[in-house]
Order: C-alpha cells, then sequence, then structure tokens
C-alpha cells in the first residue's frame, strides 16, 4: 500500500513503484471508446476527470490521460505511487461480466512500446496488471501481465 495522499486534487505524484494495466471492460465491438469516452464515465462517477494516465485504443492508437506525473484514479490505495495504462476491450461480446483477452496485436505492440519507454524513465517501477494488486476481485486486465511480460 502507499501513501495515501488526499487525491481530490490532481496533485503530482511523488514517486512511481508501480506501472498498473488495466482494461476498459468493454466490448470488443466497441471500437471508437478512447480517453474522451473513459473521461466522460469517470467524471460522470464524481471524479475530476479520466483516472488512467494512458489508454490504448484497439487499433493501437496511444491516447494521453491524466497528466502522467499526477496521482491516478484506477488502483484504491495505489493511485499515489503508480502510472496507469488502460487497453480498450476485455470483455464478452455477450456478457460484460465475463474476462475475456481480445486485445488486438496493434494494442499488444503499443503497449510493449509503451511499457518501454515506462520503465526507462520509472526503472525500479513493477508492472502488473491490477488483478495482481492486493484485495482487487476483479479479472482486470482479463490477462496474466507477468506472464504475458515473460513470453515476450
Amino acid at each position: 500500500l502507499c501513501k495515501g495522499i488526499n487525491t481530490t486534487r490532481m496533485a503530482k505524484r511523488s514517486s512511481t513503484d508501480y506501472i498498473v494495466v488495466h482494461c476498459s471492460a468493454t466490448k470488443p465491438s466497441m471500437k471508437n471508446v478512447g480517453r474522451v469516452e473513459i473521461d466522460a464515465w469517470h467524471r460522470h462517477r464524481g471524479w475530476l476527470g479520466i483516472g488512467y494516465s494512458y489508454v490504448i485504443k484497439r487499433d493501437g492508437l496511444l491516447e494521453n490521460g491524466r497528466n502522467p506525473d499526477a496521482i491516478g484514479a484506477h488502483a484504491a490505495g495505489y493511485n499515489d505511487c503508480s502510472v496507469s495504462i488502460c487497453l480498450i476491450g476485455g470483455v464478452t461480446e455477450d456478457d460484460v461480466t465475463v474476462a475475456e483477452n481480445n486485445f488486438t496485436d496493434e494494442q499488444y505492440t503499443t503497449l510493449a512500446s509503451l511499457l518501454d519507454t515506462l520503465k526507462d524513465m520509472y526503472p525500479d517501477a513493477e508492472v502488473l496488471g491490477h488483478r495482481d494488486l492486493p484485495n482487487v476481485t476483479k479479472d482486470c486486465p482479463s490477462f496474466s501481465v507477468k506472464k504475458w511480460l515473460d513470453s515476450n
């Protein structure tokens, strides 16, 4: 668990111990979802804006979300010490409660490149999936980030 800094303002993060990979939990057919839509969803929840630092769309396009130096809103207890990436997709077409690794090759290519850049910026940060954090009960990002990293 990180320091638990008040995140009511988009204050600057004081450390980066984790790079957390998420999914948007959207159907594969929702091809046009990106930063703008997630920002609207998060504002609807009462947040100050998009909680993720980066978004990777279905076509592999990388979009900036919240300033990557700002405290995020993506992983309770870890927002003040992590940077986040959200892959669009991650659930089945027929049932949004069922996790599915349905990310595109383009998304994985962009993810690998972005992780290389972030690891250069934050060499001591651990890369993991949202589900790998303590007390997370969802399958986000719908695949094992550690196994994927080991295979690449």
